[in-house]
């Protein structure tokens, strides 16, 4: 698929270079290619796609190109978590329904309106629980730099259909980690919006889960954060609106701000040398656009979070509409975990994370302007490893999860705007290997302003995997 990025590949339709219809057959023909060996996308009505390809093609034809949406005719997928009416959602679990569901997800139907052409679903951990896109129902979903390792999760179907060259761009979203693991994995941008600015019908794991995308470019991801971001007067919490657009701030200065980093993970866990590299290039390349390299030693006050987060997610994976009698063994005992908790203990746990997010988000502005992290502090497991460890171990926590998430989660709590940026290749494996960025609260525009300069300094949009060697 030859497009720089998704943006340049509605530039092609709208200039007349490349039609929907068009479009949609290079997605389902790069499907049919290599979606075997990636298993990236679980569910697929060609004919749909197509005749929603055509329905754009024939808007083109009634009414020309002005006043287009900025994705119009743009192939997309969407993560099987999620609602398309007409479509089933079935959370990667055999628990679910595979009947069609009647209603579709609110932050999907803003991609619809940006002009988006809805086809297939991207695979998910069931529910969305782990860091790695493989579950008992679909199966593994693979890394398309070395199909024996993971494309992270839970968004790793969305991950691999991108870096795989299925799409340009795919439906994410991030609970944990889920957007910024599975880009860290697979080479991609990947952002994590605040607390409230991408609302759905109702609010997930108390607003630390979020959808977003995963692309290869920090302007396709500022400018689908502003389709996605629509104020809704319906919703309980919305984000403070932004200065203006977050597609004007690619490109931006961010002025002179103080950069604090860490690579020291949460529990003394050691981090991978090429992680820790990972911060090292993005730091030289901050000092060497002017900002100040502060010496700060950054506090997640980590046992205050710790204590509670398993209690949000357990409660979150819990309402979904499924038979739990069928569910995967790790998902009861979350399921059955929950039960056991009283909501006067679940409530006191929501106020302590309240209380610890202000002491931990407090050091923005006044230590610090901006926080660079390893978006992992592992490079991505081998392919399987963490199906394993769940369905052996049900009731204990993996090993492998829990590194994952040990520099992605806090964030998802505290609200903090996050995105990760695929700054590094591995020298031992090849292996992409990105870098957090983390902003103020609800200042995505600092964090696409430093993020974009960081794409101009360390260019990554044309790193691709060698999908010829795909078997």
């Amino acid at each position: 698929m030859d497009h720089a990025s998704a943006l340049d590949l509605a530039a092609k339709i709208r200039d007349g270079h490349l039609s929907p219809t068009e479009a949609m057959e290079e997605s389902l023909e790069a499907i049919d290619r290599h979606n075997g060996a990636l298993n990236a996308v679980i569910w697929l009505d060609e004919d749909d796609a197509r005749a929603r390809a055509k329905a754009a093609n024939d808007h083109l034809a009634a009414n020309g190109t002005d006043d287009l949406p900025p994705f119009f005719g743009v192939p997309i997928p969407v993560k099987d978590l999620y609602d398309v009416e007409g479509w089933p959602n079935t959370f990667g679990s055999n628990g679910a329904s595979a009947e069609p569901v009647h209603q579709t997800s609110l932050a999907v139907e803003r991609l619809v309106d940006a002009g988006f052409v809805l086809c297939g679903r991207t695979n998910s951990p069931e529910f969305g629980s782990v860091t790695a896109t493989e579950n008992e129902r679909y199966g593994i979903t693979r890394n398309p730099w070395n199909i024996d390792r993971t494309s992270g999760g839970s968004s790793g179907g969305a991950s691999s259909s991108v870096a795989g060259e299925m799409f340009t761009i795919a439906h994410a979203s991030d609970g944990g980690g889920s957007i910024r693991i599975p880009a860290t994995c697979t080479g991609l941008v990947g952002l994590k919006p605040a607390r409230g600015r991408v609302t759905d019908r109702t609010f997930a794991w108390e607003g630390a889960s979020t959808q977003g995308v995963v692309s290869r470019t920090v302007a396709d991801t500022a400018t689908a954060l502003d389709a996605m971001s629509r104020f809704d007067p319906l919703s309980w919490y919305n984000a403070p609106p932004p200065e203006r657009p977050f597609a004007e701030e690619v490109g931006r200065d961010p002025g002179r701000l103080r950069i604090a980093s860490t690579t020291t993970a949460a529990r003394s866990f050691p981090t991978d040398p090429e992680c820790a590299a990972a911060v090292d290039l993005t730091l030289s390349a901050l000092d060497a656009a002017g900002h100040e390299i502060v010496d700060h030693d950054f506090d997640p006050h980590i046992d205050a979070f710790a204590a509670h987060f398993g209690e949000v997610v357990s409660a979150g994976l819990s309402a979904n509409p499924v038979d739990w009698d069928r569910v995967q063994a790790s998902n009861r005992a979350s399921y059955d975990n929950a039960a056991r908790v009283s909501s006067l203990v679940y409530t006191e746990g929501i106020r302590a994370l309240q209380l610890w997010s202000r002491d931990v988000n407090a050091q923005w502005g006044r230590d610090f302007d901006v926080l660079v992290t390893p978006t992992m502090p592992i490079q991505p497991a081998p392919a399987g490893q963490i199906l394993d460890e769940i369905t052996s171990r049900p009731t204990e926590i993996s090993p492998t999860v829990l590194a994952s998430v040990l520099f992605t989660s806090m964030f998802n709590l505290n609200g903090l705007p996050a995105i990760s940026l695929p700054v590094h290749h591995a020298t031992d494996t090849g292996l992409p290997i990105g870098a957090q960025v983390v902003a103020p609260p609800y200042n995505e525009g600092l964090l696409l302003r430093v993020a974009s300069q960081l794409e101009a300094a360390i260019p990554w949009s044309d790193r691709r995997p060698h999908l010829t060697t795909l078997p």
